[in-house]
């Protein structure tokens, strides 16, 4: 009695490893399709809300105040385009993208105060 068993044992255990294969090709396959999703997130646009501290003709420094202030300096890219004109003490939204280390921005959005 225990050979069959045994036996019975031994046919499930290779039906699973048998079915295992395909499973772990299958996750292979989809982590290496998750790869190109993971190189677009890192050339996603981000964008960044705050007021211009600074700006000249290469670079734009926006400063957000709050709970958990931050400055960030970015970088123009030659064809950045912006709604309005960029001067100190305007709120802008900047969309950004991180280009060999350096945030670098690509559309600049000013934001025009709410009138009350």
């Amino acid at each position: 009695m225990m050979k069959g068993w045994k036996g019975a044992a031994l046919v499930a255990a290779l039906l699973s490893s048998a079915m295992a294969l395909p499973l772990a090709h299958s996750a292979h396959a989809a982590a290496k399709a998750a790869a190109p999703a993971k190189a677009k997130a890192r050339t996603a646009l981000h964008q960044f809300t705050g007021v211009v501290t600074s700006v000249d003709k290469n670079s734009l420094t926006v400063e957000k105040k709050g709970k958990t202030p931050r400055t960030i300096q970015f970088v123009k890219h030659s064809e950045m385009t912006a709604t309005g004109e960029i001067e100190k003490q305007t709120r802008v939204t900047v969309f950004y993208r991180d280009e060999d280390g350096h945030p670098t921005a690509h559309r600049v959005v000013v934001r025009t105060p709410v009138a009350r």
